[in-house]
């Protein structure tokens, strides 16, 4: 589920699906590609937050999905990244415990990081049988530095707030608990800018790289459901739900 909330001059895009993780479906990537595309035609927003419920961001894309996933079908995962990329308002995440897969890749298109102390962090791809996404193959490198987007997409080990922060990936940390008050914090700074300057600063702070991104999205994509497809890939997804000591790194609750 999806809560939004209009806070005057800015959106809460809340992901509240705590007994999972907040764990993302098709019907939550959809929702929230919506609330991003009506945010752009209010004109008097200038901030989106994007934040996960239970003290928990998100633990990434629901697996029972990619399990039945029609790869001939779209995924509304893909255009909300689309999406999320798209747009010319700032956007500030919230990040308390767990952000894994998708919840770290939706990362790079922020522009605003905050995270308690305590947040951990995983892009479990390789170890799962499948590759990066959300244009991360592109972006990370540019974020964190080469080597270091080499060892959190190739090994898929988890690391901490401390080092997300060192690396460039975080903004700021904060107290356990009070990521979601500092960026309504940073919105309301934000709420106090004219909106025509936010959108055209962000824009073209953005623009010369929206192409490739978009086109890494896309690319990425169709690896991501060639490998979801493979043998390998269904087999440690399959090891994931049944509890096997090799299941692979996503955690409790079959999310990625």
């Amino acid at each position: 589920m999806i809560h939004l909330s209009n806070k005057g001059n800015w959106l809460e895009i809340s992901m509240d699906r705590a007994g999972q993780r907040n764990a993302l479906t098709h019907a939550m990537y959809a929702e929230m590609t919506d609330a991003l595309r009506q945010a752009a035609g209010w004109a008097e927003c200038r901030a989106i937050i994007l934040s996960g419920a239970g003290g928990c961001f998100t633990a990434g894309n629901d697996l029972t999905e990619f399990l039945a996933y029609d790869p001939d079908a779209p995924h509304a995962g893909i255009a909300f990244l689309h999406a999320l990329a798209d747009a010319d308002i700032p956007v500030i995440a919230a990040v308390e415990g767990q952000a894994v897969g998708v919840g770290v890749t939706m990362l790079q298109h922020c522009d605003f990081v905050l995270a308690g102390k305590s947040a951990c962090f995983r892009l479990p791809f390789v170890p799962l049988g499948l590759c990066p996404e959300g244009a991360s193959s592109l972006l990370l490198a540019d974020i964190v530095g080469p080597r270091r987007a080499a060892q959190w997409l190739l090994t898929g080990q988890p690391f901490d707030a401390a080092e997300a922060l060192e690396a460039g990936l975080l903004t700021r940390l904060v107290e356990d608990g009070a990521a979601l008050q500092a960026a309504r914090a940073t919105a309301e700074q934000l709420a106090a800018m004219p909106a025509a300057s936010i959108r055209i600063s962000k824009h073209l702070m953005r623009d010369s790289r929206r192409n490739p991104v978009h086109h890494a999205i896309d690319n990425e994509w169709e690896y991501f459901r060639q490998c979801l497809q493979s043998e390998e890939a269904r087999s440690r997804i399959q090891q994931f739900f049944e509890g096997k000591p090799d299941r692979g790194p996503a955690g409790e609750g079959g999310e990625l």
